[in-house]
């Protein structure tokens, strides 16, 4: 694809987002009033902040990689996840709540957590990241963002099981749709190049006993 497509397929992308996104709106709007301690309200607060890594790592990995399949890839991931930051502040806004809660991450899904929520990279792994190059910050990116991807897949079904609101319910079954087929994605990208998956990082939080699991 030359430059030109290669601008008004983002510019379609970037449209269509923000249609989903006014489309999501008026559900929200019209589907209840979550609370500030609400599963809804700590959701969207929770993954907000979990997606805004996994656009930042894919921007990255934009600039570092010479494979179109990476890049293509880690533009999509960055299309996709910035539009669904975009909706779930949104509907925070909506509901007259702050985009930031006063609570500890995950407590919501009674997982509390002081520090990284599952499958975040840490300082030190992003940095590394920002200094690699070629085939080296390919690997390095798929092996971040598979984990990553993992950890984010309970999340959105863990609010599904605690919400009746059709907006945050539909929004979160397509983040589970998406991020397994991008995690099946990666994994083929990393096989292609030779490189070992990483360890599935759902199942740290599935083995985790929370609150509403029988």
């Amino acid at each position: 694809m030359n430059i030109l497509g290669r601008i008004g397929a983002t510019g379609a992308l970037t449209t269509v987002a923000v249609l989903i996104s006014i489309a999501t709106l008026a559900y929200a709007a019209f589907d209840g009033t979550p609370g500030e301690d609400s599963p809804e309200a700590g959701f969207a607060r929770d993954m907000s902040v979990h997606h805004a890594q996994a656009v930042e790592m894919a921007q990255i990995a934009q600039q570092k990689t010479n494979d179109e399949q990476v890049r293509n890839l880690a533009s999509d991931i960055a299309l996709t996840q910035q539009a669904q930051i975009g909706q779930m502040q949104g509907m925070l806004s909506v509901w007259g709540l702050p985009v930031s809660g006063s609570g500890e991450r995950m407590q919501w899904m009674g997982m509390e957590t002081e520090g990284r929520m599952l499958g975040m990279a840490s300082p030190e792994e992003l940095n590394e990241l920002r200094n690699a190059e070629g085939e080296e910050a390919d690997e390095l990116f798929l092996r971040l963002m598979i984990p990553h991807h993992q950890a984010a897949v309970p999340m959105a079904e863990a609010v599904i099981e605690r919400s009746d609101n059709e907006a945050v319910t539909n929004l979160a079954e397509s983040i589970i749709a998406s991020q397994k087929a991008e995690i099946q994605n990666m994994r083929d990208l990393l096989d292609r190049k030779g490189g070992k998956p990483p360890e599935d990082s759902s199942q740290s939080m599935g083995g985790m006993q929370m609150d509403g699991d029988e």
